[in-house]
């Protein structure tokens, strides 16, 4: 969901960092929007005591990798509290990601792909329980100081319609054929690794339109609607999310995913409306609710989050994470790649309960930012939106490598 579509967590909205519709007449809503439920409040947390982490590694490089940060050797794997059910999910999503875990480049130093492959090849045919499993094949370390922060994301589901029809008139746009991408890294190498999208206008490459400009009708003619949303907030958030599920006038169910991004930055509008006094509660529910009690004030705030996401259909299994595999709810996590491998499980400690266990990465995000830095993934309906929106998790983190990889790292 989040790779290079560009998804944030929710509760990162007041933070930063990554990736609407047009309403003829103006406005965020109309009178028939529906007005805040239960559904749109965070779901009461679960407290739990985190265990300690342990004593930091000494730093032997610059910090920005995990090799570079630094790892300790953790407790044995069996020991660790887990949840049998959790686990057996998390166990199945590492066996879904091990095709692609044993060819990828692991970009925190940790690992080879080869290291992976007994614990891969033991996995198909495995009978037993998932924490030893876990235990059999991998050792526990622990990066840097282990401090852990988790937060969460879902695949919303909102209203929408494939027909533009009375109150189901929000656009979604496939991707336009005008939008471009420039690898800077072609013109100079200075800038190998940097890319920007933009469209060309006479003989100049400029910005693509904004999400103000696109919400006003620049769009409109060109027929690029994959299908309309009932509600301009909840579009707003399915955007933030990157990929989500459309609930059909008929019962049936569409889903959409990222296809790209219109290349303008990402403004954090939870951090703005915070910092203007207009709200003290920064999650998605408290957002909505200012959104949609004052439509006006909050179309102008959307809009000052520039970038615009483009949506494709999705009609296999979804949605897929960054290695390009479904990701699971309650068993997949949005990472950094430079201090945790795609594919590999994470156990996690927290002052919440829900996070508490393992984790497979299986997913990266514009925000999931930094060591220890977690985004859990809670699947799609009203639970998973109610953990997810107030998912603001800290305790300690521990990292399952091979054993062949935790040897060579001498620990």
């Amino acid at each position: 969901m989040k790779r290079a579509l560009c998804i944030l967590s929710i509760s990162a909205l007041m933070l930063s960092a990554c990736s609407g519709g047009i309403i003829p007449n103006g406005g965020v809503a109309s009178p028939s929007t529906p007005q805040p439920t239960s559904a749109d409040r965070p779901a009461k947390p679960i407290p739990s005591t985190a265990e300690p982490a342990l004593p930091a590694a000494a730093q032997p490089g610059d910090g920005t990798t995990a090799a570079t940060l630094g790892v300790v050797r953790g407790p044995e794997i069996g020991s660790l509290k887990v949840d049998a059910r959790k686990s057996k999910l998390a166990m199945d999503s590492f066996r879904a990601s091990c095709p692609g875990l044993v060819r990828r480049s692991d970009n925190s130093g940790l690992t080879q792909g080869a290291d992976w492959a007994p614990a891969c090849d033991a996995v198909k045919t495995w009978t037993g329980d998932a924490i030893s499993f876990f235990a059999a094949y991998m050792d526990a370390v622990q990066v840097g100081d282990g401090k852990a922060f988790a937060t969460g994301y879902y695949e919303p589901e909102i209203l929408g319609c494939r027909t533009r029809q009375p109150g189901c008139e929000v656009p979604i746009y496939k991707r336009p054929a005008d939008l471009i991408d420039v690898d800077l890294g072609l013109f100079s190498d200075d800038l190998k690794g940097k890319n920007i999208r933009g469209k060309v206008t006479g003989s100049k490459l400029v910005q693509y339109d904004d999400r103000a400009a696109i919400e006003n009708g620049s769009l409109v003619g060109r027929g690029l609607e994959i299908a309309y949303a009932n509600d301009v907030v909840d579009f707003f958030f399915l955007q933030i999310q990157g990929s989500g599920r459309l609930r059909l006038p008929d019962g049936g169910v569409m889903r959409i995913g990222y296809e790209t991004q219109n290349g303008r930055g990402y403004t954090g509008i939870g951090r703005l409306m915070k910092d203007r006094g207009l709200i003290t509660d920064g999650s998605m529910q408290g957002i909505v609710t200012y959104l949609r009690s004052n439509p006006d004030e909050g179309r102008k705030i959307m809009q000052e989050n520039k970038s615009f996401v483009f949506f494709r259909e999705l009609t296999g299994a979804g949605p897929l994470g960054a290695m390009g595999y479904p990701v699971v709810g309650e068993a997949s996590a949005a990472v950094d790649v430079k201090f945790i491998p795609l594919g590999a499980p994470l156990w996690l400690s927290m002052d919440r309960a829900e996070p508490n266990g393992i984790w497979i990465a299986q997913d990266t995000g514009g925000a999931i930012k930094g060591a220890n830095r977690v985004d859990t993934f809670w699947g799609a309906g009203d639970r998973a939106r109610g953990i997810a929106g107030g998912m603001a998790a800290r305790g300690s983190a521990l990292l399952f490598l091979p054993k062949a990889a935790v040897a060579r790292l001498g620990l």
